[in-house]
């Protein structure tokens, strides 16, 4: 082992080279991020279970390398930190509930399946916002996580263990889903990459549900080409989702990360929804906080200029309202959990989302939450004949429609806006929901990519999100990837250096 090779803000590509000239094994590496979950997730609170399997399956690829001098596969030897709502035949797949604390699925998700298949180890698994009902990360499993950058703020949620341990170092790429803000508000409260797919681009097998029109798994990495090359082993055709059938066909052929280093933005368009920018409530006693995501932001418009990009500003998209009133949510959430409890989770004596709330176990302010949405009143079996919920459905037709006229009116190729209003608030407040900018991509399931756009005076991240058109994530990769090399902008939290 060549104790040089230092994992703090290691690529796949570090990793790779360091394996094949002999100065790295995948045991070594498991170990050295293990040390750092140790020493460092005490403060953070951001991991909620270490595999013990992992040295097992490193050794294995380790000796398959040894064997044939190949790699088993794009992911060969990568340490990844899943978020626990994914389903795992070796440990418990909790979605941060006491309630599912001892719930082992009966097989792995179809992205946990692939992402092994590539060669990838399963690190450990990351705290959640309890079933994913917030933006917070909270839990009553793991308790709060905190935000790598400054441990007094939150880290958003609900992918927010994910985004902490990967922004810290703890492990190498990270795994999110995203119904509203979760694979784009986290990553860039942590200086990080985050992809949310196309819907039916990657499957939803095994993942713990939300929403079932919003669900979808995305990667989390600190660079691009990174969370590209996590794609690239994420996607695929599943028969046991029918929605990912969409896909088939849309994936190019070298994939998503080939070909970055010659990307460049002479041709790109890319238009700025200001109707995005600012506070959406403004009874927030916030004004500061957006004033400076504001700034970041147009500094972030200003630099894809300078980098080549043509801008168009202002592009006029949807009225937020008509957004919000697509919100299904809170019709879904009931049905779709209970399917998942008596496929994922049949040795569990819950079989109900009633009697997990009769456990008393959830956490307060999830629970509070569930109950503001009415959640138990839904008619679950009358939901397609459900004039409210059928309405809402039609209405985010008519947004994906009326978003694709608007970029083609204005002839761009992305929109760029912020993924959150404000910055990280303080402990104990809660993020604010309504300064997400979340839903445009959620609502019409178009793709979305965030990427750092630097920090705000108090060193706060900032991210920037770029949305495009239908499975035009080679598209949105490769500008991010031009932004990301053009500025530089991502920096490791203080704190959480080389061990030594």
């Amino acid at each position: 082992m060549d104790e040089r090779f230092d994992v703090v803000e290691a690529t796949i590509g570090d990793v790779h080279e360091a394996y094949r000239n002999g100065a790295l094994t995948a045991v070594e590496l498991v170990e050295r991020y293990r040390r750092r979950i140790e020493a460092h997730d005490d403060e953070l609170n951001a991991i909620l279970v270490d595999n013990p399997d992992a040295d097992e399956r490193a050794a294995a690829l380790d000796d398959a390398l040894a064997a044939d001098g190949e790699f088993v596969g794009p992911l060969h030897g990568i340490p990844v930190i899943l978020k626990d709502n994914q389903a795992t035949a070796d440990l418990p797949t909790t979605a941060g509930s006491a309630t599912l604390a001892d719930a082992v699925p009966p097989r792995d998700a179809s992205v946990v399946e692939r992402l092994r298949e590539a060669g990838a180890i399963v690190l450990a698994k990351a705290n959640l916002q309890e079933f994913s009902f917030g933006v917070d990360t909270v839990s009553s499993l793991g308790g709060e996580t905190r935000n790598a950058y400054a441990t007094d703020r939150r880290p958003s949620g609900s992918s927010g263990g994910t985004a902490t341990a990967v922004a810290a170092n703890l492990g190498l790429l990270g795994t999110g889903s995203d119904t509203c803000s979760s694979v784009r508000s986290p990553p860039a409260f942590a200086s990080l990459v985050g992809i949310r797919p196309t819907r039916g681009l990657v499957s939803r097998t095994g993942v713990v549900p939300l929403c079932d029109t919003q669900d979808t798994v995305g990667p989390i990495a600190r660079t691009v080409a990174d969370a590209a090359r996590m794609l690239d082993a994420m996607v695929g055709y599943d028969p046991e989702d029918p929605i990912s059938a969409r896909g088939v066909g849309r994936v190019p052929e070298d994939g998503y990360a080939a070909g970055l280093a010659d990307a460049d933005l002479s041709d790109a368009r890319i238009g700025v929804v200001r109707d995005f920018f600012g506070l959406a409530d403004d009874s927030l006693e916030m004004a500061a906080g957006a004033a400076a995501v504001t700034r970041a932001i147009d500094e972030a418009v200003a630099e894809l200029r300078a980098a080549g990009a043509t801008v168009v500003d202002p592009v006029s998209v949807v009225d937020p309202d008509r957004l919000a009133d697509a919100r299904v949510l809170h019709l879904e959430f009931k049905r779709d959990l209970e399917r998942y409890l008596a496929e994922w989770a049949p040795d569990v004596a819950h079989e109900t989302m009633a009697e997990l709330l009769e456990t008393g176990e959830i956490h307060p302010w999830i629970e509070a939450r569930m109950d503001g949405a009415a959640i138990l009143d839904v008619d679950v079996d009358g939901l397609a004949e459900n004039r409210e919920y059928l309405r809402r459905l039609e209405r985010r037709r008519e947004l994906r429609d009326d978003t694709l006229a608007a970029m083609a009116d204005a002839d761009v190729d992305a929109l760029a806006y912020p993924p959150s209003t404000v910055p990280p608030v303080e402990l104990p407040d809660r993020q604010p929901f309504s300064e997400m900018r979340c839903e445009l991509a959620a609502h019409t399931g178009l793709p979305a990519i965030v990427v750092p756009a630097g920090f705000t005076a108090d060193g706060l991240p900032v991210g920037l999100e770029l949305l495009g058109r239908p499975f035009a994530e080679r598209e949105l990769v490769d500008i991010a990837h031009v932004y990301e090399r053009e500025t530089a902008h991502r920096e490791p939290p203080d704190g959480f250096g080389s061990l030594g």
